[in-house]
């Protein structure tokens, strides 16, 4: 049954204190000014799938904590099933969505789907009154419009995170399915024009998804903490006494045996004094983990061949390493695909000559703790001197926003539509043009390695356009926007 979602209180004065983000708190407040009283007397519901796991997730403590102080009444709600076939069928929409697996759907799918969806508008019905406002997250809750707002004179607006730029079999299921459950959805929204189905071409907007600047993730870690954070977490030998206490657990590395154990058992990462190539992403077959591994071992070929490459570059190409970070897999035993994944790569990395394998550092970070979750990312982000995000398909990429909002400068591609919605080439990073071509990957992972001054520059470049473009204040900006022209298309 859905369930509502209590969330810590949040208020603008916390940003306000920060001369960068003070402006754009002000603006915000002067919109909500404007728009707030026209939704007074109704309360908007976001719902999405889980509470926990991937950027929307992430996002809407912060989006419904803010909306509340600027006045408008919100909460936040999980759909929620007991049924292993729902959440099957929705990670197969998922992939489809993305161009990938069997686009065989059949009524008995369509029946599961609405089955759940039927039982938690049962729940949300008796919380909502006329005229309240519903904003539905990805696929997976999309029916519930359907279920809800036609009876009750509610506004309905869906909010899909994902999609691809290239029509084929797999992707035209997905539509055609979710097809009979956009009708009642006045207006959606997509994270790229590139993935607006036809059906909705004519009532759609274009918000990019957005960080909050101050969560554990991505607030200003200084040095002092970022190495309390690696020790903490086993990710550093701890070079001291540390203020607070280890975490537990701790991030683990991968073994040449196979085995986990903690990250600074064996030896020191480097993280704070290597260079360092990074990716952080779920365990998925569309997020480029396996050519990035098979680019990085050529990278480190580069060392052995003495022709135009100067002492300074040479020690680069013998110290850089490569970090891959992911959940650890125990947090995911509900995802078989992402276990898969997994043992996939772990068993990739067991291919490798023992010298490759000693510059990857393949981590499990635990996922008990939140916040320790997201100080062992922001703290691994701040001591890269890359982060990668080599997405075969990506909606659109928050940990590429996470690391341009620290001045990392990105390497992702042009394959993937949204790295190029927040990534310029040569300005805030690199773009290749296809992710799975290894000798490009290391190609351009050792220009940007041989450029430290460009790459300072990107950084710079990268943070600015995070500022600018992708903090939670522009994103909050455009649905105040785009809720009160929809209210007053549609007044009470």
């Amino acid at each position: 049954m859905a369930r509502r979602i209590e969330i810590p209180h949040v208020t603008l004065a916390d940003y306000e204190e920060f001369a960068h983000l003070a402006p754009a708190v002000h603006q915000l407040r002067a919109e909500a000014r404007q728009i707030a009283p026209l939704l007074e007397g109704r309360t908007l519901w976001m719902v999405n799938s889980t509470e926990r796991g991937g950027g929307v997730a992430e996002m809407l403590p912060t989006m419904v904590g803010l909306l509340r102080e600027l006045g408008v009444a919100t909460q936040w709600v999980v759909l929620e099933s007991d049924d292993p076939a729902f959440f099957s069928l929705t990670k197969r929409l998922h992939n489809l969505i993305h161009g990938e697996g069997d686009p065989d759907l059949s009524s008995a799918h369509r029946e599961v789907f609405e089955a759940v969806n039927r039982e938690n508008a049962d729940q949300l019905r008796g919380w909502m009154n006329p005229g309240d406002i519903l904003a539905v997250h990805d696929p997976q809750p999309m029916p519930l419009a359907s279920m809800l707002c036609e009876d009750r004179d509610s506004l309905c607006v869906w909010r899909c995170h994902i999609g691809v730029d290239q029509a084929n079999a797999q992707t035209r299921a997905a539509w055609e399915f979710l097809r009979p459950f956009a009708a009642p959805y006045r207006h959606s929204i997509f994270s790229a024009p590139e993935y607006i189905p036809d059906y909705f071409s004519s009532r759609s907007s274009v918000i990019y998804p957005a960080i909050d600047p101050l969560t554990e993730k991505n607030r200003h870690l200084s040095v002092h903490k970022i190495a309390g954070v690696l020790a903490n977490a086993a990710l550093a030998v701890n070079p001291g006494p540390v203020l607070t206490p280890p975490y537990t657990p701790v991030a683990e590395r991968l073994l040449p045996t196979g085995n986990f154990a903690p990250a600074n058992m064996s030896e020191d990462i480097g993280l704070l004094h290597r260079p360092i190539i990074t990716q952080i992403s779920r365990w998925d077959r569309l997020k480029g983990f396996a050519p990035l591994m098979e680019g990085f071992a050529r990278l480190k070929m580069r060392r052995d061949d003495d022709s135009g490459i100067d002492q300074l570059h040479h020690r680069r190409l013998e110290l850089v390493r490569l970090v891959l970070a992911g959940p650890d897999p125990a947090s995911i035993a509900d995802d078989p695909e992402g276990v898969e994944v997994f043992n996939e790569l772990v068993q990739r990395y067991q291919e490798l000559d023992s010298v490759t394998q000693r510059d990857i550092a393949f981590l499990a970070l635990p996922m008990d703790s939140r916040d320790e979750n997201a100080l062992m990312i922001n703290a691994i982000q701040r001591t890269s001197s890359i982060v990668v995000q080599n997405s075969i398909r990506e909606g659109f990429g928050l940990t590429i926003t996470e690391a341009m909002w620290k001045g990392v400068p990105i390497l992702s591609n042009r394959f993937a539509v949204g790295p190029r919605q927040q990534i310029r080439d040569g300005l805030d990073g690199c773009l290749i043009d296809d992710p799975r071509d290894a000798d490009q990957l290391a190609h351009t992972m050792e220009t940007m390695l041989a450029s430290p001054d460009r790459r300072d520059a990107w950084g710079r470049s990268a943070q600015r356009r995070a500022h600018e473009q992708f903090l939670i204040f522009s994103q909050l900006d455009q649905w105040l926007r785009l809720l009160g022209e929809a209210v007053r298309a549609k007044p009470s």
